[in-house]
């Protein structure tokens, strides 16, 4: 069985709560099935570090973009983006989108300005999106038909069943993080029901939302096994077929040109 986390932060994780080495941390996740991982960047400043990763360790892809909220750090251009996504380790833009939980809708012209700049640097560099949204979905959406987004992930899903068909309408794959898992997402279990096999991706967003059985503790990325054998038991079907689809459909929408 293979699994793939397309999305979590292996430069952020406390490793040594997971052996004390990446490669500690690795072969444990290799004991759950999870082989492959897109460490994804945040900010420019750690750049290097996510680089270096993908750079070092064939099991592991990197991306390059801005949260949107992060503010402290440098705004890049699409120039910028673009020629820091020129190298076969960067596989995706991102993270980028909108998030008006941090940021309020009224003060972030800067967020909505940085997500246009990050989806002309995905058109033109033909790498894939990697989408954060947070009590902003009509806005996300929007933004992304304006700008003729039309390759990518809606990251760590957590919306309705309407803006998960507005996604899928424009191209995008749907992730699904550990919050799967916990007891409060009836609502989001009913959606990972709806989205089609063919569009879904499963992820950690490590060391963030570790996922039960072990919620409460610090996040690893082979803890996807657990959120793959949630999104199993969801859509009735085997943990085996799961991890065959979503690594299907990483390595369309990530390598297929």
């Amino acid at each position: 069985m293979h699994i793939i986390d397309s999305h979590c932060h292996i430069d952020r994780v406390d490793l040594d709560q997971f052996g004390g080495s990446i490669d500690s941390m690795l072969a444990q996740a290799k004991e759950l099935s999870v082989k492959e991982f897109l460490c994804v960047c945040i900010d420019l400043e750690h750049f290097d570090e996510v680089f270096s990763l993908a750079k070092n360790h064939a099991q592991i892809y990197a991306s390059v973009g801005v949260h949107p909220t992060e503010q402290e750090g440098k705004d890049p251009t699409v120039d910028e983006l673009l020629a820091l996504a020129d190298d076969d380790n960067i596989i995706a833009i991102g993270e980028t989108g909108l998030d008006y939980f941090h940021v309020k809708k009224e003060t972030a012209d800067w967020q909505r300005d940085r997500f246009r700049r990050h989806i002309a640097a995905s058109n033109q560099s033909a790498k894939p999106m990697i989408i954060h949204t947070r009590e902003a979905k009509q806005d996300t959406i929007k933004i992304m038909t304006e700008e003729k987004a039309n390759a990518g992930v809606m990251h760590c899903f957590s919306e309705d069943w309407e803006t998960a068909k507005a996604a899928l309408d424009l191209g995008f794959y749907i992730s699904f993080s550990g919050i799967i898992t916990f007891k409060s997402a009836q609502a989001l279990r009913e959606v990972a029901q709806k989205v089609p096999a063919d569009r879904l991706l499963v992820e950690t967003d490590a060391p963030y939302l570790t996922p039960v059985p072990n919620r409460g503790r610090p996040n690893s990325p082979a803890y996807t096994y657990y959120v793959a054998q949630k999104l199993a038991e969801i859509r009735g079907v085997s943990i085996e077929e799961i991890a065959s689809t979503t690594t299907e459909n990483f390595n369309r929408l990530f390598f297929s040109k």
